[in-house]
């Protein structure tokens, strides 16, 4: 059996315009301070491909145009929209002010699973990755209204922040996904 991959012609995707114009997954992604230009890049990328309503870039985490970032994302930083703030507590505050949930991916005392959350279609959601090394911020930590992790069975305790962006989204698409088609 042999293959024959798509061309872009036929994978029929959204330019710039049709997609700023498009409806958007119901879905906010928030960095605080992170480190790795890479990480934020790829997120960039991937909120592109599952069509987010945005991104949040706070603190350290640094904000295009910057080489680093343009190498992962390759162009989602044009379609996909962002905000920076100095603090993401300041990001925070604004969403929960619109009526965002917001979720830590992190791994504490009080979390769900991911297998055990389900988005709901009525809801708009923010979810917030953390530093590299320090996760999400005490302060942000304590705002969330909920926290998920992502379990894990090897030695160690993480995962790359960008491959975390990529589970958490597409678990909100699984969920959400079909509002794109409306």
């Amino acid at each position: 059996m042999s293959f024959t991959k798509l061309t872009t012609e036929q994978l029929n995707r959204l330019d710039i315009k049709d997609f700023r114009n498009s409806t958007k997954l119901p879905l906010v992604v928030v960095l605080d301070n992170l480190r790795s230009q890479h990480n934020t890049g790829s997120i960039f990328r991937t909120a592109d491909a599952f069509r987010l309503e945005g991104i949040h870039l706070c603190g350290i985490t640094a904000i295009p145009p910057a080489r680093e970032i343009h190498k992962t994302a390759l162009g989602a930083t044009e379609s996909v929209q962002w905000k920076y703030f100095e603090k993401t507590l300041e990001s925070v505050m604004q969403l929960k002010d619109e009526g965002y949930i917001i979720i830590g991916i992190e791994q504490t005392d009080r979390r769900m699973m991911v297998g055990d959350f389900k988005a709901e279609t009525d809801k708009k959601y923010a979810i917030i990755l953390g530093n590299e090394v320090h996760g999400i911020s005490d302060e942000a930590l304590a705002l969330c209204d909920l926290c998920i992790e992502i379990p894990q069975y090897g030695t160690k305790h993480s995962l790359n922040v960008s491959v975390s962006a990529a589970i958490m989204i597409w678990e909100f698409y699984k969920h959400t996904g079909h509002l794109l088609n409306t």
